[in-house]
């Protein structure tokens, strides 16, 4: 694989590396949501048949709205301690 990439232009390298971190970030946002999902209902759902009820659809979308914006954060503290230099 590394003799493949070697034989490709600079740019044809950096196309290639581009398309690998774009998938690898879908499914970092794909597992994110898995796991989002997974835990807000284990959190939220009842016993109340096979419908959320209010107070579930609520909880869920508090649950989320918390979920994704801690997401926020942390990403934002990442990219922050990136461009400053700190590892």
């Amino acid at each position: 694989m590394e003799a493949q990439l070697n034989q490709l232009t600079p740019e044809q390298r950096r196309a290639v590396l581009m398309q690998a971190q774009q998938q690898a970030n879908q499914q970092i946002m794909q597992d994110m949501v898995q796991r989002m999902v997974k835990t807000c209902f284990n959190k939220c759902a009842g016993t109340s048949g096979d419908r959320l009820d209010s107070r579930e659809q609520s909880c869920m979308a508090s649950c989320q709205d918390q979920y994704l914006e801690t997401r926020t954060q942390v990403q934002s503290a990442l990219e922050h301690r990136q461009s400053s230099g700190m590892h």
